[in-house]
């Protein structure tokens, strides 16, 4: 016993940990951030997942040609634009099943990239490490915070800039409207429709940032495998975070340790079943799911369309 909690301590005393932590955990913190604006509206994103995906490629495409990882970025936010224009008007211009048209779209976009990797195979690179003086040297968080790739910076304002979004403009009110009482808003004169459609594009631009950073910030290089199913982790945050700003980002960053535990284990030396180190993260998913949106209060209209006159 007292050999395991001694593994234990090393595995999360380790500082390459909480490197892995913080990059992983960014990597969801900017899918989640938009999912969670997309949820505040009344929608689920399902799509997020295919939004990463193509950020990814859009970012190593742009890198493979260009060798820039500005132009990688931007192109990221374009290609996640894109995907989840495609959702959004599928689920609110034509007032498509949202659940059916996410899983459409993740299905397409993970088809299509796959063509064209084979057609194109982008090779991407990986940004340089900005150590921020001081703050770097600090114990433990210092180099986890603070000695990370520049792009891994692009998180911090954009946490504030959410939340600004949300609760400090007019915009934002609109659209926590739309998710609570559309009925409402729609008699006050506000397109609900519209509403969600622009909450699911910020959540796509922020989805394909986050998955050209993961291919730009974190691993150097471009697989379709690489997102593997963490759109939905994304999406599990937001109910981690009970539609919250600040528990939205420790969800991100509570998966994102499950993660970095996953990956610590082998490079210290210790050897556990590679298979259920793979699954911690989606099993934590599921026990998220199941306990603890039992003590909070989602979005009254969440996944529910809105047709003007029906109730």
């Amino acid at each position: 016993m007292g050999d395991i909690i001694g593994a234990l301590w090393e595995i999360v005393s380790s500082p390459t940990m909480y490197g892995s932590a913080v990059r992983l955990g960014a990597f969801l913190a900017f899918a989640a951030l938009g999912e969670l604006v997309a949820e505040k509206a009344g929608t689920i994103n399902i799509s997020v997942e295919a939004s990463l995906l193509a950020g990814a490629f859009g970012g190593a495409v742009a890198f493979s040609v260009g060798g820039s990882v500005w132009v990688g970025l931007v192109l990221g936010v374009v290609a996640g634009l894109a995907v989840s224009m495609l959702q959004a008007n599928m689920s609110h211009r034509l007032t498509a099943d949202q659940f059916v048209v996410g899983i459409t779209v993740n299905i397409l976009v993970l088809g299509l990239i796959g063509f064209l990797t084979a057609s194109i195979d982008p090779v991407a690179g990986r940004a340089g490490v900005v150590k921020v003086p001081l703050l770097s040297a600090l114990p433990l968080i210092g180099p986890a915070l603070f000695g990370q790739t520049w792009p891994t910076y692009l998180l911090y304002p954009i946490i504030p800039l959410t939340w600004w979004i949300l609760y400090r403009t007019r915009w934002g009110l609109e659209v926590r409207s739309v998710g609570e009482n559309p009925q409402a808003a729609d008699v006050s004169g506000i397109d609900v429709n519209k509403r969600r459609r622009q909450a699911i594009y910020y959540g796509g631009v922020l989805a394909g940032l986050g998955g050209a950073f993961l291919v730009l910030g974190q691993v150097g290089s471009f697989d379709t495998g690489a997102v593997g199913g963490r759109g939905f982790i994304a999406i599990a945050a937001v109910y981690f975070g009970g539609w919250r700003l600040r528990g939205t980002i420790l969800g991100a960053l509570l998966f994102g340790l499950a993660d970095a535990f996953r990956l610590a284990v082998p490079v210290l030396g210790y050897q556990i079943n590679a298979q259920l180190l793979a699954a911690l993260p989606y099993v934590l998913t599921l026990g998220v799911m199941y306990f603890i949106t039992k003590r909070f209060r989602q979005p009254a209209a969440l996944a529910q369309p809105f047709v003007r006159g029906l109730r």
